[in-house]
């Protein structure tokens, strides 16, 4: 299983705007379609 990270280099570390986690390519896009059109995500995957 992978996520896509996107994090926000504007915003410290601690910050709750710093990093976004979606599990999924679509909660991505509308979070980017909506926040930050430009922006970039990381496919990143998640140990069990």
């Amino acid at each position: 299983m992978t996520v896509l990270v996107y994090v926000n280099t504007a915003k410290q570390v601690g910050d709750a705007e710093h990093i976004k986690v979606f599990a999924t390519v679509d909660a991505a896009e509308r979070w980017f379609e909506e926040n930050d059109p430009e922006g970039l995500a990381f496919e990143y995957e998640v140990l069990e």
